[in-house]
């Protein structure tokens, strides 16, 4: 069992290989059904998380933590999907969420601006010279995206074990370098791996719990154990706060107990509430 996370610019090909190689490996194909949910979540209209998306992320500045809770909703999404293994996903920071996980193949879809260029033309029925603006355009605003909601540009090839160019390289010779690639033993799923995303699910699910008392906490689970950091109080006075927490972890399964350290982070420090180990 395994994963495939494809990261693609708009007109990259990357969906049709994401579609194909799922059909090959008869795994199940998915991307935008997440997103779907993660709006249900986060209580707002579809079509504004997708502008916010494709256009800029400020929209999530409107809500109160907008930025913590919209990520913390939709990684905890993520992995739930992702637990049940043998998945090709193409969505949404795929490629950030999931790096962590030995047993996913993360791969990076590009393509010719040319090529990319006329297959806009073809689907839009615009101009040359429209068709570069939008590409552009963007391909500016995904790295931005990146850039402010994790940190990471997505041009980065270090997030990846593979990048394709689909240029001399057909569509389905990407397919069958991927299908040959997701066999090897390293990228089966094994009971290290599966233990590394059944905690880091459970460290997702506890966040979006807490994440509007706690927006900037840092959950880590292991051996059973959340440790818990950067909660912005003092819970040895405040210990009513501390139940508050237990109680969010106590019907998680395979949860057992919480520890929260103590230390307060100090004003304009830099937190990344998803962190995990």
């Amino acid at each position: 069992m395994s994963i495939v996370t494809i990261s693609r610019g708009s007109y990259s090909r990357g969906k049709e290989v994401a579609e194909k190689l799922a059909q090959k490996l008869n795994y199940e194909c998915t991307s935008r059904d997440i997103l779907l949910e993660a709006c249900s979540e986060f209580n707002i209209p579809e079509v504004k998380l997708v502008r916010a998306l494709h256009d800029a992320p400020s929209v999530l500045e409107r809500f109160q933590h907008g930025k913590e809770r919209f990520l913390s909703y939709y990684r905890y999404i993520i992995l739930k999907h992702m637990k049940k293994d043998n998945i090709v996903y193409h969505g949404l920071a795929g490629h950030y969420i999931l790096r962590d996980i030995p047993h996913v193949l993360k791969v990076r879809i590009i393509a010719n601006m040319e090529d990319r260029v006329l297959e806009e033309m073809k689907r839009e029925n615009i101009s040359a010279d429209n068709a570069l603006y939008i590409l552009k355009k963007d391909d500016d605003e995904r790295r931005k995206w990146g850039l402010h909601v994790h940190g990471t540009d997505t041009w980065d090839s270090r997030l990846y074990d593979m990048v394709l160019h689909i240029s001399t390289l057909t569509v389905d010779d990407a397919v069958q370098i991927l299908f040959e690639t997701v066999q090897k033993p390293i990228f089966q799923a094994t009971p290290e791996s599966s233990a590394i995303l059944d905690n880091m699910l459970k460290a997702a699910r506890l966040h979006s719990r807490m994440v509007d008392r706690f927006p900037h906490a840092v959950v880590v689970v292991k051996e059973g154990i959340a440790h818990i950091s950067n909660v912005g109080i003092d819970l040895k006075t405040e210990s009513y706060e501390m139940e508050r927490i237990e109680g969010y972890a106590k019907d998680i399964e395979g949860v057992t107990s919480v520890v929260v350290d103590q230390p307060v982070p100090t004003k304009g420090s830099y937190i990344n509430p998803y962190h995990n180990i």
